[in-house]
């Protein structure tokens, strides 16, 4: 089942998560790299984590007004905990996990996940442009590692194009629909379609790629403290330099498709902290570990507690359909593969108390 292939899959990011860790800790020397931690000034700690929150909640008001986009209406807490609940599945390879927003949406509004998904992947699509705004700067001044973020960008941009063509994509989907093993998917192929087009017009696409810059700066700043309290010294090129690094790793990271960017995320940031900001191995691979355990575990934690919530409150899913919302309900009642699929992605204990075998 699929959800023994989402527990697999966090067990391999553990361990993987483990054995980067580890590696690191070998490749900048151990001993001198717990003594560099030892030194770091911890008070600027709660800045690092305060500068982290402020990036998801940057992120919180691009996926309300997402929300709002699609006229899908909740109470702002019981939204802000299915936001917060995606960041417990930050460790599924290719953050696929992140589909459990659309399930929990789903089980709250009744809104089918065909219809919600791309809201992830709009998610993804405007954060990696902000990513690419961040760090220009550093390509302009440094010249470097430029191919690989173009070619992103242009996947970016074409796909962005293909979707507002509506002629040539509604084109396609027909033509889908007429192949044998696309017909059963054909009702929520077109949903998915419908809801990207009016997530990725042009208005909405620049309102959302501005947050993301603006959320996106606060993992930044975070961490130019992480650099500043292993003792480098602050200044306007360190911050620069900071965008770049954290901007880069995160794209590789994403680009890669290993859960929570594992080792390649990790590996960017230690030889861009070195070719950059220091040549010392310990002090890369201890501001590594730092803002990885500062904004994806940090994360992860948050998510968990967000899913965590989420469970202790049962009424949580009865939220009752009225007059037309009651007809357009029935009239997506279908359920589509997606549907199916990614009920699987929520833990058993999620449900209605009963076991996922």
């Amino acid at each position: 089942m699929l959800t023994r292939k989402i527990r697999s899959g966090i067990a391999f990011s553990l361990v993987l998560a483990f054995v980067v860790m580890t590696g690191i800790a070998f490749y900048a020397d151990a001993p001198r790299m717990l003594a560099a931690l030892a030194h770091f000034r911890w008070e600027y700690l709660p800045l690092i984590l305060g500068f982290t929150a402020f990036n998801y909640g940057g992120r919180f008001v691009k996926w309300q007004y997402y929300l709002k986009r699609l006229q899908i209406h909740l109470p702002i807490g019981r939204s802000l905990l299915i936001f917060l609940s995606g960041l417990s599945m930050a460790i599924t390879p290719g953050k696929v996990g992140e589909l459990l927003k659309s399930y929990f949406l789903k089980r709250t509004t009744g809104v089918p996940i065909s219809q919600t998904s791309p809201i992830i992947v709009a998610e993804r699509l405007t954060d990696g442009i902000a990513m690419l705004g961040l760090a220009s700067m550093g390509l302009l001044l440094y010249r470097f590692g430029w191919e690989p973020l173009l070619v992103l960008l242009v996947l970016g941009v074409t796909g962005i194009i293909l979707i507002q063509n509506r002629t040539l994509s509604l084109a396609l989907l027909e033509r889908g629909e007429r192949i044998r093993g696309i017909a059963r998917a054909a009702h929520w192929l077109r949903a998915f379609y419908e809801s990207s087009y009016i997530l990725l017009q042009w208005q909405p696409l620049l309102l959302a790629i501005t947050i993301g810059l603006i959320s996106w700066s606060g993992e930044c700043v975070a961490l130019y403290f992480v650099y500043h309290g292993l003792g480098v010294a602050g200044g306007l090129d360190l911050f620069i330099k900071t965008m770049f690094i954290l901007a880069v790793s995160s794209l590789i990271g994403s680009a890669s498709g290993l859960p929570g960017g594992l080792g390649t995320a990790d590996g960017s940031m230690l030889g861009l902290t070195r070719l950059l900001v220091s040549t010392s191995a310990t002090l890369g691979g201890a501001a590594t570990l730092l803002i990885r355990l500062c904004t994806l575990w940090f994360g992860l934690l948050v998510g968990v507690g967000a899913v965590l919530l989420f469970r202790a409150f049962p009424g949580i899913d009865a939220t009752p359909i009225e007059g037309d919302d009651r007809e357009a309900a029935k009239q997506h009642a279908h359920i589509s593969p997606l549907d199916e699929r990614t009920a699987a992605l929520t833990p058993s204990s999620a449900h209605t108390g009963e076991t996922t075998v």
